[in-house]
């Protein structure tokens, strides 16, 4: 049974806050984080994402950047990136979690691109692929996480 389930991408300011935040609402029984595989520590998520949050009443204020380091990878049953990329680099980094690393956008075989300094519109072309794959992965986490005993 997924447990917890962490978010990755590569600076952990925009597409993985905006992940975590709308899979945390969509499963509130279940743990969610978020991580970069190089992460802007400490910086907050990015202005465009928080506005985007804000209009689905989801508050991303207090969201702080952080490296998808071993212990984080270690604590989470399921890790799900943006990119192909991200997944062969942190697989590469921490080959302990093969098994457990998927794209977001598994089935489509598609990246969420990265809209980081692009605008609006880039910031919501990639929360409409990151809702397209959380639809996915919630149609697999759900039946597991609500089955009764």
């Amino acid at each position: 049974m997924i447990r917890s389930v962490l978010m990755v991408c590569e600076g952990n300011i925009c597409r993985s806050p905006l992940a975590a935040a709308l899979l945390a609402q969509a499963m509130p029984g279940i743990e969610v984080g978020s991580a970069g595989t190089h992460a802007l520590t400490g910086q907050p998520a990015d202005p465009q994402a928080v506005e985007l949050m804000r209009a689905r009443g989801i508050d991303l204020s207090g969201h702080v950047a952080r490296p998808a380091s071993s212990v984080l990878l270690r604590r989470h049953d399921l890790i799900l990136v943006m990119a192909l990329g991200q997944r062969e680099t942190l697989l590469a980094r921490h080959p302990f979690a093969r098994g457990r690393v998927y794209r977001l956008m598994h089935a489509a075989q598609r990246d969420v691109g990265d809209p980081y300094r692009q605008g609006r519109a880039a910031f919501e072309a990639a929360l409409a692929h990151i809702e397209s794959g959380l639809r996915e992965w919630l149609g697999r986490l759900r039946p597991a996480s609500h089955a009764t005993p």
